[in-house]
């Protein structure tokens, strides 16, 4: 799941940003809606965190530069503005949600993840194959009923490997959806996640690395 988050206020948007991260997503950062709108052109997010009130452009201008791109991200936007004509003209720009200031973080993670699922085909909340069980509103993974204690990278990683049911997925794939945008590309960064993950699941191996291609799950 990769996710923007525009808020000119760097503190709060640095704690929010850790947050997500905890619970395996790729978080990008911006201050105002210029850079959220740059961002946006060069990157393809599930979902959308816009603050409406930034300096230069605004969230609401944001909020319509998305749903007029039709790139199918989803948009939450937060706001200090509780009334409900506030709440209704935020909706009315195109944002999928709303969310006021102050807000409990076990929300926002529930309606990021809730807005993800819509931005992508369906898929069921907990995903299995060959005895792993990915539970990704619990953020818990196991292998034949034993608990995986897995780091946020690897949880993104295993994640990406079983949506893709059996398809070889690409190290620039799980850039995409497990990394954000200041890992270096070059890195050893994929493969080294991939050599502990393969560790922690455990004989027989799951992961198998297809050369010069990817990697793939399954027996």
């Amino acid at each position: 799941m990769r996710v923007l988050l525009a808020d000119d206020e760097p503190v709060l948007a640095g704690m929010l940003a850790e947050g997500l991260r905890r619970f395996s997503m790729a978080v990008d950062v911006v201050h105002d809606g210029d850079s959220a709108l740059e961002r946006l052109g060069v990157n393809r997010y599930d979902v959308a965190v816009l603050d409406r009130d930034m300096p230069g452009r605004t969230g609401d201008e944001v909020c319509r530069a998305i749903t007029a791109s039709a790139a199918g991200t989803r948009v939450l936007m937060l706001t200090a503005a509780s009334g409900i004509r506030d709440r209704v003209e935020g909706l009315g720009l195109g944002a999928d949600d709303y969310l006021t200031k102050p807000f409990a973080f076990a929300e926002l993670i529930a309606r990021v993840q809730a807005l993800a699922r819509r931005s992508a085909p369906a898929l069921p909340p907990v995903l299995e194959q060959d005895g792993v069980v990915l539970d990704v509103s619990r953020h818990t993974a196991s292998r034949d009923g034993l608990l995986l204690a897995l780091s946020p990278k690897e949880f993104a990683v295993l994640h990406a490997l079983l949506r893709a049911g059996g398809r070889v997925v690409s190290a620039e794939e799980l850039l995409e959806q497990a990394w954000d945008e200041h890992t270096d590309p070059f890195t050893n960064t994929v493969r080294t996640t991939v050599m502990t993950l393969r560790r922690k699941l455990g004989d027989p191996p799951l992961i198998h690395t297809v050369v010069r291609v990817g990697y793939r799950l399954g027996t």
